[in-house]
């Protein structure tokens, strides 16, 4: 089976940032504005392979790491808006992936995390200190990786989310 033809491809935008950046609710609605699928790939790998603190807990954050690129390989030739877990950006290959394709940086501050992230399960975050700073200190190690695939940063941290879907969507439709 040959690959599509570039104008036959579905169109493609993917989301990554950190954790409580809004990816998944803000993806659906960026899908739906566009008309195209929406895939989180957190979901598809719980779906597939359990819960994520379970694969951390039973496998670790390297084959979890190995799930993650493989779910990012099958969504994006899949198309549609594709949103990421906040740390498939450490994954190497997973960088290379996205710099075929438009790719928007969802940045937040660390007072909105601290709005969102309540009674949060999220295993990063998990542990006996301030889940705020943990967060501050993975989203320190990863920003360099972010801004690395980002074609488009958007701070999600005060704006309606209707407004950052409708200006993500515009810009994604003046992309080739």
């Amino acid at each position: 089976m040959s690959s599509p033809e570039p104008s036959e491809r579905p169109l493609t935008t993917v989301l990554v940032g950190p954790m409580a950046a809004g990816k998944t609710s803000l993806g659906r609605k960026v899908a739906r504005m566009l008309e195209v699928p929406f895939t989180d790939t957190d979901k598809r790998i719980a779906a597939e392979h359990g819960p994520i603190p379970q694969i951390f807990d039973a496998h670790g954050e390297r084959h979890f790491r190995r799930l993650e690129r493989e779910a990012v390989a099958v969504a994006i030739t899949e198309g549609g808006v594709v949103s990421l877990g906040g740390g498939a950006v450490a994954d190497a290959a997973t960088r290379a992936l996205l710099a075929q394709h438009p790719v928007v940086f969802l940045t937040v501050s660390a007072d909105a995390v601290r709005r969102r992230i309540g009674g949060s399960t999220r295993p990063l975050l998990a542990g006996e200190d301030d889940p705020v700073e943990r967060w501050r200190t993975i989203f320190d190690e990863r920003r360099a990786w972010y801004e690395e695939v980002a074609d488009l940063t958007v701070d999600t941290s005060r704006r309606p989310m209707r407004m950052l879907a409708e200006s993500i969507a515009a810009w994604r439709k003046e992309q080739p």
